[in-house]
């Protein structure tokens, strides 16, 4: 079953991401790496403002993660035309908006890490990084980067 197949029998369908005439771009393909630029949390109605250990329970972080990977896979469905065209999840960087004291930053970002593994299987395993801020652009809670191999 592909990638899309999945999502959708989770109910979920993957959104255009347009390039726009900014300097940043959504994804960025050399040879056979796409680097997929930090995206946030913003997934369908639900918008996402403030600090984990203050706005928001880790609970509710899994879940912004979880968006987050949507935007990402949305992004590199976007520039691949077809997800099955991902050979490897390489890297994923998670960027978790802490409230000081607050250390459960690897327990969110697994919101997006377990998504990937779901979809991809043992290709969605990888290596990965999840730290605090003290401050996220929009006060988003999470902002997730990725790099993928693909065919």
């Amino acid at each position: 079953m592909t990638p899309e197949a999945k999502l959708l029998q989770m109910g979920i369908e993957l959104k255009p991401v347009p390039i726009g005439d900014r300097p940043l771009i959504p994804y960025v393909r050399s040879g056979n790496l796409l680097f997929l630029s930090g995206v946030g949390p913003n997934w369908g109605d639900k918008t996402w403002k403030g600090q984990l250990g203050k706005e928001y329970t880790t609970e509710q972080g899994y879940e912004a993660a979880r968006g987050c990977a949507l935007n990402l896979l949305s992004a590199a469905k976007t520039a691949l035309g077809d997800l099955s065209k991902v050979k490897q999840v390489v890297k994923v960087l998670g960027m978790v908006n802490s409230a000081p004291g607050f250390a459960e930053q690897p327990q969110v970002v697994n919101g997006c890490s377990d998504l990937l593994r779901e979809l991809f299987g043992e290709n969605g395993r990888h290596a990965r990084s999840a730290v605090g801020m003290a401050g996220l652009p929009g006060n988003i809670p999470v902002e997730v980067e990725m790099i993928l191999e693909v065919t």
